[in-house]
């Protein structure tokens, strides 16, 4: 009997009816826990969310096995950050808000009514509680729009947001040679006609460069060996050149026919400057007058302005023809108005803020009422000027020599020559006046430059004896031939009979 019993407790043990109490935690519990407590302890704030299961380590030696620690696994397989449970509940609404139909009938936003209440009740704004913010299509940005930095987001690139990015040589296109150039900061000895014809004075001559064809021609040799050009310019139809001599004289010449039309004497001092408006020729001297010119007449001196008391050394008509600027060695800016019979000969405003002698003076084609001069080695400056109101728009230090200044059309900007200390030449964005390129080789004072025709090429002249063609303000070919086609203008009164 006693052996019967003790087999019935046997088989009591192995049949495991009952729960092991002291029987280590099975896997499947160990992993469920850890997964639990690890979820909980995310969601509450200001606690870390990677735990680690130390509590419940496994056996570290396995019997048959070499002694080797298993390293402990971190709970969970994402990382969830720490957020308050509130914002968790509010984040979830509005996503599943989102999905909901638009209601058409109230298309305002939040009121700031509204945003107050949220912050009082729920201690934040409601809107700054999104998780994940998924919006429609974003909008392209319309046809013409230019400010590119405001188109955050777009799928499809439209042409106005897409700009190729400009290439600035900093090599000439072309070089030439000018020997035996005067180096003599207040003469200008550079012009480019609307024919595309380069004129250069070389001492005592006068050259021409035909800029389509290549050709290069001897215009006109002054008599006496002792005597130099001073300065050079076209009439607007590019068919006659004017040129100012030591001799106090202005010549003008057909260049078609290579022969000289008149001489005409009213200077007592060397003519450094020279400007055309229609059928009026303004000529500067070193005696501080300036001149107007009537070229279809006889007498054709018709008026003196007497602003200046030292040499006229820049002269610049504006592009509508209403004024007439100039620039003095006695540091002087001044505006005159167009030449009228009985009209006074004062001028509209006169500027003695820059420092040095001011011999570059540039109007801004697409702003009439815009001037722009430059300073010599004593002032360094570039100043904008408002003619309609008088005032200094802007103004820039450049360090170094302005010698000469004009606009280029095709991406606005403002080229300027300069002498010592730099020797180069500079492209500046208008009207910022912030640099876009600098342009460097000449080996000495750039003394003048000019533009071409079709605007998109500079011909600089410096005292290294070369002249250099910077390719620089090149345009899109489609924007070139609609440039064209409004371009072409009419004959004007320059073709009338010149005596």
């Amino acid at each position: 009997m006693a052996q019967f019993g003790f087999e019935n407790d046997i088989h009591s043990v192995l049949k495991l009816d009952m729960p092991i109490t002291n029987a280590p935690m099975a896997r499947w519990q160990r992993k469920a826990s850890s997964s639990n407590t690890s979820a909980l302890s995310g969601l509450s704030p200001g606690k870390s969310t990677n735990v680690s299961l130390s509590s419940s380590k496994t056996p570290s030696k396995t019997p048959g096995k070499n002694k080797k620690q298993t390293p402990s696994k971190m709970g969970g397989d994402r990382f969830i950050p720490i957020r308050n449970s509130k914002q968790m509940d509010v984040a979830s609404f509005l996503l599943t808000k989102e999905n909901e139909p638009v209601d058409t009938n109230n298309t305002a936003g939040p009121s700031e009514y509204q945003k107050a209440w949220s912050v009082s009740l729920n201690g934040y704004n409601i809107e700054d509680a999104k998780i994940l913010h998924l919006g429609g299509k974003p909008l392209n940005a319309p046809e013409g729009y230019q400010n590119n930095l405001k188109v955050l987001y777009s799928q499809v690139t439209t042409p106005a947001s897409v700009k190729k990015a400009r290439y600035i040589s900093s090599t000439p296109d072309r070089i030439l040679d000018a020997p035996e150039l005067r180096n003599d900061f207040y003469l200008n000895l550079l012009d480019w006609s609307s024919r595309n014809v380069l004129a250069v004075a070389l001492h005592n001559s006068v050259y021409l460069w035909d800029a389509s064809q290549g050709d290069i021609i001897l215009l006109m040799k002054l008599e006496r060996e002792e005597d130099y050009i001073c300065s050079l310019s076209w009439t607007k139809e590019g068919s006659y050149l004017a040129i100012g001599t030591s001799d106090c004289k202005v010549q003008l010449w057909d260049v078609e026919n290579q022969k000289r039309l008149r001489s005409m004497a009213s200077h007592t001092a060397r003519v450094g400057s020279l400007s055309w408006n229609d059928h009026v020729l303004s000529s500067g001297s070193r005696s501080g007058h300036i001149h107007h010119h009537d070229v279809r007449v006889a007498d054709h001196h018709i008026f003196t302005l007497t602003g200046h008391s030292q040499e006229v050394c820049g002269l610049q008509w504006s592009p509508d023809g209403r004024y007439l600027a100039s620039g003095g060695n006695d540091n002087l800016v001044c505006v005159w108005p167009r030449v009228q019979e009985g009209s006074p000969s004062q001028s509209v405003r006169c500027w003695s803020e820059h420092q040095g002698a001011v011999k570059a003076l540039a109007w801004c084609p697409w702003q009439p009422n815009i001037l722009a001069s430059g300073g010599g080695t004593s002032d360094r400056h570039i100043r904008i000027w408002n003619v309609n109101s008088g005032s200094c728009i802007s103004s820039l230090d450049t360090q170094s020599q302005i010698s000469s200044l004009v606009f280029a059309p095709n991406y606005k900007e403002l080229v300027s020559a300069h002498g010592y200390a730099h020797n180069n030449v500079t492209i500046w964005k208008y009207p910022s006046l912030t640099r876009v390129a600098e342009l460097t080789g000449h080996e000495d004072r750039v003394l003048s430059l000019t533009l071409s025709p079709d605007c998109s090429t500079v011909a600089t002249v410096a005292a290294d004896e070369t002249i250099r063609l910077w390719k620089s303000f090149e345009v899109d070919p489609v924007k070139k031939k609609a440039k064209e086609r409004l371009g072409k203008s009419t004959s004007g009164v320059i073709h009338q009979s010149i005596r």
